[in-house]
């Protein structure tokens, strides 16, 4: 790149999914190789499939000062930001640098649509929506940053990025551009998105749903499970959190090529891995494990897959988490950030969960099955309808 990259510290992150609330509870799922798919007891009406439910949003509770954001996707933001003592973290950097300069910066793709569903199935005889459901806010794409925003009491820039299933993946290189340019000093960065009917019946209508869990790279594979997730991660300069995980670099593209279908080539997905190779200064060799988008589609696989076989050398490692979660959607960027975070912290390569026979188009950098082993640096790659990609670069402090 013209401009050397700058590395930003990872100073706190957390995710919550299918596989339970708070990091411990990620890493215990991959490391026992149990997956959070169940049947579909979700949808308003019948869909034979598998999806990632989150256990407990429903009992969640948005405090009363924030009654008017109440929603089920807001529930979720809030159960995400308890775990791993996140709040607490975000508070102390507002605290430390003041609330005009923290920036916020949320991907989603779906905010909190699903209240807007209830509502309108719930019309009245005049047409109008159920008065406790009259809040304008809640149905409105920014619904999730604002919430969080007020949440957490940030004044500086505040950002929704929707971009499909890279939405909460180019969170992070908005938030490098912030600060990089000096219009903040750190920066609040995740996503999410829940489980709603638009999501369910849209993609089986494009008949992308599987009815049974979903196997990413599988020669057998026949769709994906959706799933929902929370995550957020706090970005700083490197001397606030000498010690932490790194952000190294970040790759984005678009290709344009189809409304839901990536490029035949992968070219929009190379550039964006290629790019985010660059601006880390790294080699492809340097790369100890990918974490990949792998939806379990036919066409997203086997390009992904063809992809990293011509890029990477056997020693790499590589695999989908998508079989334990499901596709959650414009969360998949900060949840899989998240799982490359701990492969880094824990040295864990996940495998690839669901897959038993590796589709042709796999070479031999696919990971199968769990393996430790030491990882400096991981790569999480992120590919949206509209062909929207993103791929990030994180690696672990020096010694």
């Amino acid at each position: 790149m013209s401009v050397p990259f700058q590395p930003l510290a990872v100073s706190a992150f957390t995710a919550t999914s299918a596989l339970g609330q708070g990091l411990e509870n990620q890493f215990s799922a991959l490391a026992a190789n149990r997956g959070g798919l169940r049947p579909n007891d979700f949808s308003s009406a019948p869909l034979a499939c598998w999806i990632g439910r989150v256990d407990g949003v429903e009992e969640a509770a948005l405090p009363a000062a924030h009654a008017t954001w109440e929603c089920r996707n807001n529930r979720l933001a809030w159960l995400g930001l308890h775990q791993d003592h996140f709040l607490a973290h975000a508070l102390d950097a507002r605290q430390r640098y003041g609330a005009a300069r923290v920036a916020l910066v949320l991907g989603t793709s779906t905010a909190s649509i699903g209240a807007t569903e209830e509502a309108y199935r719930r019309l009245d005889a005049d047409g109008r929506m159920p008065p406790e459901l009259r809040r304008p806010a809640i149905h409105a794409p920014h619904s999730l940053a604002g919430f969080v925003a007020e949440a957490l009491g940030l004044e500086g820039p505040c950002l929704t990025v929707s971009t499909a299933c890279s939405s909460s993946a180019k969170v992070f290189a908005n938030a490098e551009r912030l600060i990089r340019l000096g219009l903040a000093d750190a920066a609040v960065v995740g996503g999410v998105d829940t489980l709603c009917d638009s999501v369910l019946f849209g993609f089986n209508a494009l008949e992308l749903v599987s009815p049974e869990p979903c196997r990413p790279f599988d020669q057998a594979r026949c769709g994906i499970s959706i799933g929902e997730a929370a995550g957020f991660a706090l970005l700083e300069r490197i001397d606030a959190a000498p010690r932490a995980p790194r952000l190294l670099g970040y790759g984005e593209s678009s290709d344009a090529h189809h409304m839901s279908t990536p490029h035949p080539e992968g070219l929009g997905a190379e550039l964006a891995l290629r790019e985010a190779l660059a601006r880390a200064g790294l080699r492809a060799e340097q790369v100890d494990y990918i974490n990949l988008h792998g939806t379990a589609s036919q066409k997203n696989d086997e390009v992904e897959a063809a992809l990293i076989t011509r890029t990477f050398p056997a020693t790499t490692r590589a695999s989908s988490t998508k079989g334990y979660t499901g596709h959650t959607l414009g969360a998949a960027g900060i949840l899989e950030a998240a799982f490359a975070l701990l492969a880094i912290q824990r040295d864990l390569v996940p495998g690839n969960l669901g897959c038993t026979t590796l589709d042709a188009a796999c070479g031999p950098q696919f990971a199968l099955v769990n393996e430790p082993r030491r990882v400096e640096v991981a790569l999480s790659n992120s590919f949206g309808f509209g062909g929207n990609n993103a791929c990030l670069a994180f690696g672990s402090a020096p010694a």
